[in-house]
């Protein structure tokens, strides 16, 4: 099901190629809803310590909860995010997972998958010249790979997202600050980034959290065309997308049924 808010088509009519930039996610965005997200990918890969298993899955029992519900407020999910992502970063430095293990799951994956047509419209992003943004609180170096083995690492896709660092082939942490499901309006563009875009005002914003939309600073957000992703409570969650986001898609919908409603996503 795609929800569209009245007045959103109207208000993209005069967007052009040369003024759209893409911002999106990741995990359960690009890729289909019940998708393993990029976290899940050394846990499924038989390459790991059980024990890195099992306490990866105590956080994520835990706290994964509290991440998709609406009704808590921002200050304290914040705070429950912060202390998830540290401590399952911290499980890579616990268990010394080498440089070599994180490549090698990197280029085996088989836990990920696209949304249905999201390789047709990065594809298509590429072919109009349209920057793609991936803010992601995912891991990057899996990403990087997953579009790179899909035949989509396209030079017009930037990827800001934790990427993990290596001493003595060692994980030791993340090569920036962390980035997690919460904090994406802190993140700052590289300013080879920000040069691309000062000049392309309208934003196609994409995610399936309704903090996604901070990736887009909050003076920018009103020429974005925020299109939120629900696929996990939505029942419970639906009140909320719907007031945040022009375009609320449900059902694992994909970009291909997407484009219909919104031509500016096809051309």
């Amino acid at each position: 099901m795609i929800i569209v808010k009245n007045g959103t088509l109207e208000r993209i009519n005069n967007w052009n190629d040369n003024s759209i930039y893409v911002l999106t996610d990741f995990d359960r965005t690009i890729t289909v809803g019940n998708s393993e997200s990029s976290w899940s990918i050394l846990s499924k890969s038989n390459m790991v310590p059980k024990e890195y298993v099992q306490e990866r899955q105590t956080f994520y029992d835990y706290y994964r909860p509290y991440e998709i519900n609406e009704k808590i407020d921002y200050e304290t999910k914040n705070k429950l995010m912060t202390e998830w992502w540290n401590k399952h970063i911290g499980l890579f430095v616990k268990y010394q997972l080498s440089e070599e293990v994180i490549n090698t799951a990197a280029k085996n994956l088989r836990v990920m998958s696209f949304r249905e047509g999201a390789k047709e419209f990065l594809e298509n992003m590429k072919e109009r010249n349209i920057p793609v943004i991936i803010i992601s609180a995912g891991i990057g170096n899996f990403i990087e790979q997953f579009l790179i083995k899909n035949n989509c690492n396209f030079d017009n896709i930037y990827i800001v997202s934790n990427f993990l660092k290596f001493e003595n082939g060692i994980a030791s942490g993340v090569s920036d600050n962390v980035i997690h499901s919460l904090n994406k309006n802190e993140v700052s563009l590289p300013d080879e980034i920000k040069k691309l875009i000062q000049n392309r005002p309208n934003i196609i914003l994409l995610g399936d959290s309704i903090s996604d939309i901070r990736m887009a600073r909050e003076d920018a957000r009103k020429d974005a065309l925020k299109i939120g992703f629900l696929d996990e409570n939505v029942d419970d969650n639906k009140p909320y997308y719907v007031e945040q986001f022009d375009v609320v898609c449900t059902e694992n919908t994909g970009y291909d049924e997407l484009s219909q409603k919104l031509r500016i996503l096809k051309k």
